[in-house]
């Protein structure tokens, strides 16, 4: 019914950037807050940031002042972008969503993204 598909990921050299992308797409009514977890290797997914649909944002503490989460809900679409990349962002970048989907009744649903690969060489 509701789908994210991720993108933007790949090689960089640390201190370097990317951006990400995520794009909702399906039977969708609303979202609320959408945001961007990575799983680097041997460990567990965690939050990187999020966003809500007012635009209110909350990062982890080892992404605060180098990545930017952003949003257009005009596009059902969020973005990360990241700053000064170190080794230690490697990892499988998930976007994630809670999706009010149309005739889903009044609640959310949490949807995951397939991932995309980030990976920072020293």
């Amino acid at each position: 019914q509701v789908q994210l598909v991720e993108s933007g990921g790949g090689l960089v050299q640390a201190g370097g950037s990317l951006r990400l992308s995520c794009a909702a797409s399906g039977s969708i009514f609303s979202i609320n807050t959408m945001g961007w977890y990575r799983q680097a290797p041997g460990k567990q997914r965690e939050l990187v940031a999020d966003i809500t649909s007012d635009g209110r944002t909350n990062y982890a503490d080892s992404a605060k002042g180098r990545f930017t989460i952003s949003r257009d809900n005009a596009k059902d679409t969020v973005y990360l972008r990241m700053n000064s990349l170190k080794p230690e962002d490697t990892g499988v970048y998930y976007c994630n969503a809670a999706v009010m989907v149309r005739g889903g009744g009044y609640t959310y649903l949490e949807v995951w993204g397939q991932g995309t690969l980030v990976t920072v060489s020293s």
